[in-house]
């Protein structure tokens, strides 16, 4: 028992030091991630309007600082990611084989690409649509204008939650090759399928059809991809 509760402690001190060392990579990144931010967020700001002729207001003298405040915080996770990743992957090293952590590196290495992927679908093609959409009810008597911290808000979120619906097809894959669902039953399960991809869709978007559609079938097609590569 002694033995037991021994190696919980250390589990659990071995944890505290990760997880702390993840937090103080973030930190010391900050200050320097800060500096980029107004930057970031002009380029953003560029894509997001690309050639409409609008601009994007703030109506606090502290919104756009938050908002550079969150920007800087963001760059620093993904600044330190690999240091992240690196600290977890020692954390769970000791417990895996050596087949075991060749296969979970692919899987990360696939997962980072899947997630890039989706930001930049995302940030490139889905939300420039989404600006034009808006824009389009303009006219003599209804005028846009959009505050900067509504759309950047929405553009961070969009492009993380697109980031996590491009995983869809790596997840298929894993379901089917650790034998938890097979490939017949999972291809048998479409219209459910189709169900939890639109409620998520409907959950992670703004309440409006063309932004729960625009990751919608995206994220079907990559679906069926994740099918066909388990079948092979």
């Amino acid at each position: 028992m002694n033995d037991k509760e021994d190696s919980l402690i250390n589990h659990l001190e071995a944890l505290r030091s990760t997880l702390m060392k993840c937090l103080v990579s973030v930190g010391i990144l900050m200050p320097f991630m800060l500096y980029f931010s107004p930057k970031v967020l002009n380029f953003l700001i560029k894509i997001l309007i690309s050639d409409n002729k609008i601009s994007l207001n703030y109506f606090s003298p502290m919104e756009v600082f938050v908002l550079q405040i969150k920007i800087g915080l963001l760059l620093s996770v993904i600044a330190a990611f690999p240091y992240i990743l690196k600290q977890i992957w020692n954390f769970v090293l000791p417990a895996l084989y050596e087949h075991e952590r060749k296969f979970i590196k692919t899987c990360i290495s696939f997962s980072t690409l899947l997630f890039i992927f989706g930001v930049l679908f995302c940030m490139f093609l889905i939300l420039p649509l989404i600006i034009r959409f808006g824009i389009s009810f303009a006219g003599n008597n209804i005028q846009a204008v959009f505050g900067i911290s509504n759309v950047i808000n929405l553009a961070l979120w969009l492009a993380f939650t697109f980031g996590l619906m491009f995983q869809v097809p790596l997840i298929t894959y894993l379901l089917i090759k650790w034998d938890i669902l097979s490939y017949s039953t999972i291809s048998s399960k479409r219209p459910y399928v189709i169900t939890i991809l639109l409620v998520s869709a409907a959950l992670l978007t703004p309440p409006d059809i063309i932004s729960q559609l625009l990751l919608f079938v995206p994220t079907y097609l990559l679906f069926e991809l994740g099918l066909i590569f388990s079948k092979r």
